[in-house]
């Protein structure tokens, strides 16, 4: 399942965020990538000890954890600290599949949040496989996708501008793809239940189902 987040962060914090890359050191993505991903993997991406990016790094969780899209689609347990990647022309990731453990967490789901107005560079598209056919995303600034960190998924090569982005993977509750997704669909039927009938018996039903797969399925 793929989900598109809009306006996950807002203008005023993607400019905030951008300025505080631009004082950023980066380094050889290759540094966190995995043998296979070695291989294709041709970006930059920030250091991980620089202290002067934890703003950056804050205002990116917060808004994740706050996000209410977020938190019914990925059902989260653990977020892993956020990467910023950038790509200057020339550079791009070829088709790779996430670790399976990255920051000490399970990658259930991995999320990109687009840091760069599309216009301003071309390529650059994140494309993912789904149903065994390509999928070429390419979000406003402030805008994200979730998606499984088990699809083969790439970064198409920039052939002009620069493109900046922020990477995080998710461990869910829920290990298993099609029990999260059980969940998930719950989650689309019973917000509008709780929202105009609060009190209705099919309200309450909904929740009481949910709750028993929570118990029957959550790693915790």
């Amino acid at each position: 399942m793929i989900r598109e987040i809009r306006n996950l962060l807002s203008q005023e914090q993607v400019q905030r965020v951008n300025a505080l890359l631009e004082q950023a050191a980066f380094v050889d993505g290759v540094s966190t990538a995995g043998m296979a991903a070695r291989r294709v993997k041709n970006n930059l991406q920030t250091k991980a000890a620089q202290p002067e990016l934890d703003e950056a790094r804050e205002l990116f969780t917060t808004a994740v954890l706050q996000n209410q899209e977020f938190r019914d689609f990925a059902l989260p347990m653990h977020v892993a600290t956020p990467i910023f990647s950038r790509y200057d022309v020339g550079m791009h990731y070829g088709e790779h599949i996430d670790n399976a453990k990255m920051g000490g967490i399970r990658t259930d789901l991995a999320m990109t949040l687009f840091l760069s107005p599309p216009e301003s560079y071309d390529g650059g598209e994140l494309v993912m496989e789904v149903d065994r056919l390509p999928r070429a995303i390419k979000l406003a600034a402030g805008s994200a996708v979730l998606y499984s960190a088990a699809s083969l998924h790439r970064v198409n090569t920039v052939s002009r501008g620069r493109r900046q982005a922020a990477v995080t993977w998710v461990q869910s509750m829920f290990r298993d793809a099609s029990k999260r997704e059980i969940i998930i669909d719950l989650n689309i039927a019973l917000n509008p239940l709780r929202a105009s009938a609060p009190e209705a018996l099919e309200t309450l039903l909904a929740a009481k189902v949910r709750s028993n797969l929570h118990r029957m399925w959550a790693d915790t």
